[in-house]
């Protein structure tokens, strides 16, 4: 049998800070309704053989089909609801060779996803779906936190990046959107969703952050644009359809991304859905790979 540590913590408090810990990793927070205050070698509570069982079941055990397992590498892929179709392509190109793991990029997902690479365990990043940039620059409520692309700068591992959803912040119910943003172009998903198009001057800003992250990589880095649309609402008759915007986070990130032989910007003709994108990926995938 493989030895194997499992942790769960009970708590009677569920904090906002602990969380912070906890929703990134594989750790596991229990919610205790008592404190126990009497010696820990006393019969146990229900509770505390709840915690138990939980990492008894956890565990994995040797066995001749288990060996016999051959896993394939590991590719992550992020993904929002507006570039589905893309990643949904990509999975479908890539699953007979690769892992696909899928992140949503809500901002915990993107942070999740850069926690496997920090612990190197993924062997190369489609990191299609960036709108996490969004929300943090702009106050959304699905923000990444300015360690953003970081892990991919401290592993150099190989990574192809495109600005899918970069056309949007996400809010919640139209109440909730700040007073500043009020005369601004929304698109209401739900009831509890709220989506906000991105300015020239907030693409301007994104170019340049996101360059300005780029720079510090030394690994082998393509971020491909596809320059008919960010998303299933920046197309030709979409709500969110304004060729300027896209073309301000164009022109400042070509301003200010560094290339070299490893470090390269690829504009592409396409849609972020469309099938002629996906293929142009793959190949940059590839290609990363054969370095």
């Amino acid at each position: 049998m493989k030895k194997h540590h499992g942790f769960i913590y009970i708590a009677t408090t569920l904090d906002t800070k602990s969380a912070e810990i906890f929703y990134v990793s594989d750790l596991i927070k229990k919610a205790g309704l008592t404190v126990r205050t009497v010696d820990l070698t006393t019969q146990p509570t229900q509770l505390e053989k709840n915690a138990a069982n939980q990492i008894a079941g956890s565990v994995w055990f040797d066995n001749d089909d288990a060996e016999a397992i051959e896993l394939k590498p590991a590719v992550a892929l992020t993904m929002f609801g507006v570039t589905t179709p893309c990643v949904q392509e990509l999975t479908a190109k890539l699953e007979d060779e690769y892992d696909c793991l899928v992140f949503h990029a809500t901002g915990s997902g993107g942070k999740a996803m850069e926690k496997l690479i920090d612990s190197n365990l993924l062997h190369s990043v489609l990191d299609i779906t960036t709108t996490e940039v969004c929300d943090y620059l702009f106050g959304g409520v699905l923000a990444c936190d300015e360690d953003r692309f970081g892990a991919i700068a401290r592993t150099k591992t190989p990574c192809v990046l495109s600005c899918g959803a970069l056309d949007m912040v996400n809010f919640g119910r139209p109440a909730t959107v700040p007073e500043q943003y009020r005369d601004r172009n929304f698109y209401h998903h739900n009831s509890q969703v709220t989506l906000m198009r991105t300015t020239l001057e907030e693409n301007r800003q994104m170019g340049r952050w996101i360059a300005e992250k780029l720079n510090r990589c030394e690994g082998e880095i393509r971020f491909i644009v596809p320059t008919a649309g960010f998303s299933a609402l920046d197309i030709e008759g979409a709500p969110f359809w304004d060729p300027a915007a896209d073309q301000a986070f164009i022109d400042s990130l070509s301003e200010n991304l560094m290339t070299t032989e490893k470090r390269k910007l690829v504009l592409s003709p396409y849609h972020v859905n469309s099938v002629e994108f996906c293929d142009q990926v793959i190949q940059l995938h590839q290609e990363i790979l054969n370095k």
